[in-house]
């Protein structure tokens, strides 16, 4: 790969921790996150424990909504049958309320196994992706990872044709695992069965980035725009465009995501890129 692709390639990542403080969510990762080091961590999931993400996350709450969760926790653990799961409801909930996917995650897979039903694994899956995706520890990260595969397992258990499912258990293949070709044929499974389908394409978008298999990129990125255009996809557009050589798409796919972000630091991040393609 040349080197000004290689820079290009940073500068989405560089991109995406901006973008993930809009709260807009991408998974463009570092370079070796996609290797086999994951594994080696994912066998260390019995570290992670609701416990032990629930003390980290309180660390970044107020106190008044640290009291809030204390009090639902203490009545949890002196509930009776009938009341577990519905305090285990409220409390992925009120985790989710105040951004912390990865003690809600959990909470919803105690949900899940109570009541095994397919809603509930999903949800707890998609909240794991949240949290492998956020999180920056390198031991709890690819524990995190290992938890989405097996929820969305489990949710693919109950209901097999679930392209929800199948995609977020592709993702999660991809990013975390010594096997990304196991995620990639699920994740080009879902959009033979759903062309359009915007979480798929997507991910098969970001991950074509990586391999430098531009021109698939911006075929991906097109067809998620169609559906559902937002400022991070259209970046992604401007970075494959820009690795073609294909400098005024580029630049119209970056105006694109400054625009539609309407954000001053991504303003000025994407000014920079311009003036830099203009010259």
């Amino acid at each position: 790969m040349k080197g000004k692709q290689i820079a290009v390639i940073g500068l989405v990542v560089v991109l995406m921790g901006l973008l993930l403080s809009l709260d807009i969510k991408g998974l463009v990762k570092e370079e070796g996150q996609h290797s086999g080091e994951g594994a080696e961590n994912a066998a260390k999931t019995s570290i992670l424990t609701l416990q032990s993400v629930s003390e980290t996350a309180k660390q970044s709450l107020t106190a008044n909504l640290t009291q809030q969760i204390v009090q639902l926790e203490d009545q949890l653990k002196t509930a009776d049958a009938s009341q577990k799961t519905i305090l285990q409801k409220q409390l992925a909930v009120k985790w989710g309320d105040v951004n912390q996917p990865a003690p809600s995650a959990f909470y919803y897979e105690m949900v899940a196994q109570s009541g095994n039903n397919y809603a509930d694994w999903l949800k707890a899956g998609d909240l794991f992706t949240d949290a492998y995706q956020a999180e920056k520890d390198s031991l709890a990260q690819p524990a995190l990872v290992q938890k989405a595969i097996e929820t969305y397992q489990k949710a693919l258990e109950i209901l097999p044709a679930s392209l929800d499912a199948k995609t977020g258990l592709g993702v999660a293949y991809v990013s975390g695992t010594p096997n990304p070709m196991q995620g990639i044929t699920l994740l080009l499974d879902v959009v033979k069965q759903d062309p359009k389908n915007v979480k798929a394409n997507l991910n098969l978008g970001l991950f074509s980035i990586k391999s430098g298999q531009f021109d698939k990129a911006v075929n991906r990125f097109k067809t998620v725009l169609e559906v559902k255009p937002t400022p991070d996809t259209w970046f992604y557009l401007g970075s494959a465009y820009e690795n073609l050589g294909q400098k005024s798409e580029a630049i119209a796919a970056y105006e694109k995501s400054k625009e539609l972000a309407a954000d001053p630091d991504l303003s000025r991040f994407v000014d920079n890129k311009i003036k830099e393609l203009k010259k």
